[in-house]
C-alpha cells in the first residue's frame, strides 16, 4: 500500500509556536515534529519508495530535512509540491497522478496519534474494506468535544460501517449527544482504492479530473475543495473503520494542553527555565526564564518576538489574532526571527532603520547561493567553524574571528567545507534590508 503524507498546512491557530513558513507539522513541540511521526507511521505498511509528501515549495527544504534527521530517503520525485494550496483534494489527486494506481493511506501529517497495535489492526481491516469502499477512521471519542467532526455510524460491515453521515463541529449539547449514540471522531485520515476515489470524483467533482490529466498546471482552472465536503458526505461508498487510540488534532493551544504531561498543580510546562509559584492548570510555552506567580488556567506561549496570553479554554480565537496581523501586512505570521534554509538558517538578533544583525548557521558541506544585493553592504564575522568566502571572484577563508566586508552590489558566497556548523555573525547596512533585495547566479538548491 502507497502512503499520501499531506504536509501542506499553515497552522495558523497555532500563532506565534507556528508560522507561514513553519508551520505546526514541522514544530519540534515533542521530541520529533509531527511530520515526522507521520513519517513512521507511514512505514508500517509502506515502504520508502512508497511514500510520497505532498506539500509546497516553501516547505520543501523542511520535508528533507526532517527525512534527513530521521535517516529516511525518498526517491526525489516523491516529495510532490504543488504551486498554491488549494486544500486537501486537489493534493490527494496530485499525489494520485504522481504515484500511480493502487492503494492508497492518506495521512494529515499534523496531528498525534499512537501507533500501536490497534491502529495497525484498522489499517489492515481498511485495506480490505477498501476493495469495495472509500475507507475513512472514526477515532472512539473519550468525551464530548466541541473541536472536532464527527461521523455517525450506518450498517455494519466486516470490521466497519458503512458511513451514514458525516456532523460539522458541533455545539456542547450536541457533541454529548452525538457520543450517547456512539458517533465517531472524524480523524481525517483514509484507506482507499485509487480506480475507486477516480470514479466518486469523475461522479461528484469531475472539475477536478483535469488534475489527473494535467497535473500541476491544472491548479489555475480549479477550485479549493475538501476531500470531505467534495467527495465523502456526497458518495454512497464511505466506510468507516473505528480506531480505539489516542488521537488528536493538535488543532489549537487548548489541545496541547491536553496531551502534554503535566505537574501536580495541572501546569503544562515546556520550557528550559519556568517557574510556577502558587500557580495551577496552566500551558506555558517559552524560550526565555518565565516565572509565572498567582496565575490560573491560562496560556502563554513566549517566542522570540512575539508574546501569546490567552485564558484556556478560549484557544481557537487565536486564529482572529492570526487575521489581524495578516491584514496589516506585518512579517510575525510568515517567519520567526529565526528562519530556516536548505543550507541552514538564520537569526535576526537586532534590527532597525538602516541595519540588521544576523547569526548565520551553515550545515557542513552546504553553502549559500552566489548572490548579489543591491541596497546593502554585508559584513561577516566568523565565530565558529570555517568559511569559504567568495567576493566578485576572489576567494579567501575566514577562521574563529576573522572578518570580511562585502560591498553592496558585489557578487558573493558562504560556503562551509568543515565537519562542524559553521556560525558566522553578519552586520548589513543600507536603505532596504528585506529578503527579496536578492539576485541569484549559482545555486545548489534549484530556488
Amino acid at each position: 500500500m502507497k502512503t499520501l503524507i499531506l504536509a501542506g498546512g499553515k497552522g495558523t491557530r497555532l500563532w506565534p509556536l507556528s508560522r507561514e513558513l513553519m508551520p505546526k507539522q514541522f514544530i519540534r513541540l515533542f521530541s520529533e515534529s509531527l511530520f515526522q511521526k507521520t513519517v513512521r507511521r507511514a512505514l508500517y505498511h509502506s515502504s520508502p519508495d512508497e511514500v510520497y509528501v505532498i506539500t509546497n515549495k516553501e516547505y520543501r527544504f523542511r520535508v528533507l530535512d526532517d527525512l534527513e534527521d530521521l535517516g529516511v530517503k525518498l526517491p526525489e520525485e516523491n516529495v510532490i509540491l504543488e504551486p498554491e494550496a488549494k486544500n486537501t483534494l486537489p493534493a490527494i489527486c496530485l499525489g494520485i497522478k504522481v504515484a500511480g494506481d493502487g492503494k492508497f493511506a492518506v495521512l494529515p501529517s499534523d496531528h498525534l496519534i499512537e501507533a500501536d497495535e490497534e491502529y495497525l489492526r484498522a489499517f489492515r481491516v481498511a485495506e480490505k474494506l477498501s476493495d469495495s469502499h472509500l475507507v475513512t477512521f472514526g477515532i472512539t471519542p473519550t468525551k464530548p468535544h466541541t473541536g472536532y467532526g464527527y461521523i455517525k455510524p450506518g450498517k455494519k460491515l466486516d470490521g466497519g460501517f458503512e458511513v451514514e453521515q458525516f456532523k460539522e463541529k458541533p455545539s456542547a449539547e450536541l457533541a454529548e449527544e452525538y457520543v450517547s449514540k456512539g458517533y465517531f471522531w472524524n480523524s481525517g485520515m483514509f484507506v482507499f482504492d485509487s480506480k475507486i476515489f477516480v470514479e466518486e470524483v469523475e461522479k461528484h467533482a469531475p472539475e477536478f479530473m483535469k488534475v489527473f490529466e494535467e497535473g500541476e498546471k491544472a491548479y489555475g482552472h480549479i477550485p479549493e475543495a475538501s476531500i470531505d465536503y467534495a467527495i465523502l458526505e456526497k458518495s454512497e461508498r464511505v466506510a468507516v473503520v473505528p480506531i480505539n487510540t489516542f488521537w488528536s488534532d493538535l488543532g489549537n493551544f487548548d489541545s496541547i494542553y491536553e496531551v502534554m504531561e503535566k505537574d501536580d498543580e495541572g501546569n503544562a510546562i515546556k520550557s528550559d527555565d519556568c517557574i510556577a509559584i502558587d500557580s495551577k492548570n496552566n500551558l506555558a510555552i517559552t524560550q526565555r526564564l518565565t516565572a509565572l506567580i498567582g496565575v490560573e488556567d491560562s496560556i502563554i506561549i513566549d517566542t522570540d518576538d512575539a508574546l501569546l496570553i490567552a485564558k484556556r479554554g478560549e484557544a481557537e480565537k487565536v486564529r482572529e489574532v492570526y487575521k489581524l496581523l495578516a491584514e496589516r501586512n506585518d512579517k510575525v505570521v510568515e517567519v520567526h526571527r529565526t528562519a530556516y534554509r536548505p543550507w541552514g538558517f538564520y537569526t535576526v538578533l537586532e534590527e532597525n532603520t538602516g541595519y540588521k544583525i544576523k547569526r548565520i548557521t551553515v550545515k557542513p558541506g552546504k553553502r549559500l547561493s552566489l548572490q548579489r544585493h543591491y541596497h546593502r553592504s554585508e559584513h561577516w564575522v566568523v565565530v565558529k567553524g570555517t568559511a569559504r568566502i567568495i567576493v566578485d571572484g576572489k576567494e579567501v577563508l575566514l577562521r574563529s574571528g576573522e572578518s570580511t566586508f562585502v560591498p553592496a552590489g558585489a557578487i558573493h558566497r558562504i560556503e562551509n567545507p568543515g565537519k562542524v556548523p559553521l556560525e558566522v555573525i553578519e552586520i548589513q547596512i543600507g536603505e532596504y534590508l528585506e529578503e527579496d533585495d536578492i539576485e541569484r547566479f549559482e545555486d545548489d538548491f534549484g530556488r
